[in-house]
């Protein structure tokens, strides 16, 4: 039972529900064709003209769950989440810009990725489907569903993920370098290196 409430309540790149919009602030419709617009001008550079990235460290972001990149983009423009790069160009942005912007990338077809160490897949799908309960550790796939396709408006996708990326950002959390998500705080800093890393790469060549 303890394992069952650990999955309910974190996981990987998890972060808790969210509005796409602030209290009393009037929703607007996204303009995906703006977005491509804006996209286009700020960040196809690294995240590629579709949104997949062929950057290892650079996240794709095709598909992704319009919420969640909405919340990435304003904490890296307030400083919640730390990175000079990408605070320089969300300062750039208003949040009807993200929201058309995440608009536009929802839309476009994330392409698949593939796992590399067969010597770790196995473990990095026990993390992923099982997580690690003598330790307290929750399965990735209770957030983020069993094919990686989160859940919209709370966890994000992360099937196809570059691992480099995943491993970054897992590695980030747990050294307290990035800690806009007090779940993921929480799960990655029980996880040691090795299992880091299995779990990107199982990630990675999910469907």
């Amino acid at each position: 039972m303890k394992l069952l409430a650990s999955l309910l309540t974190a996981a990987i790149f998890a972060a808790p529900a969210f509005p796409a919009f602030s209290a009393g602030e009037t929703p607007v419709k996204a303009d995906a064709a703006k977005g491509q617009a804006s996209y286009g001008a700020v960040c196809a550079a690294c995240h590629a003209a579709d949104g997949n990235s062929t950057i290892p460290l650079q996240p794709k972001l095709a598909g992704q769950h319009p919420e969640y990149l909405v919340k990435q983009l304003r904490e890296f423009k307030d400083g919640k989440r730390n990175d000079p790069v990408m605070k320089g160009f969300a300062s750039t942005l208003s949040d009807g810009d993200m929201q058309n912007i995440a608009a536009w990338l929802h839309t476009q077809a994330p392409k698949s990725g593939f796992s590399k160490d067969k010597d770790s897949i196995a473990l990095g799908e026990r993390i992923y489907r099982g997580g690690i309960q003598e330790r307290q550790i929750a399965a990735c796939a209770g957030c983020h569903s069993p094919n990686g396709s989160g859940i919209p408006a709370q966890y994000p996708r992360l099937s196809g993920q570059h691992a480099d990326y995943t491993v970054k950002s897992l590695t980030d959390f747990r050294d307290g370098k990035r800690s806009n998500s007090i779940p993921m705080v929480q799960v990655a800093a029980k996880l040691n290196d090795r299992e880091i890393k299995a779990v990107a790469d199982y990630i990675a060549g999910l469907r």
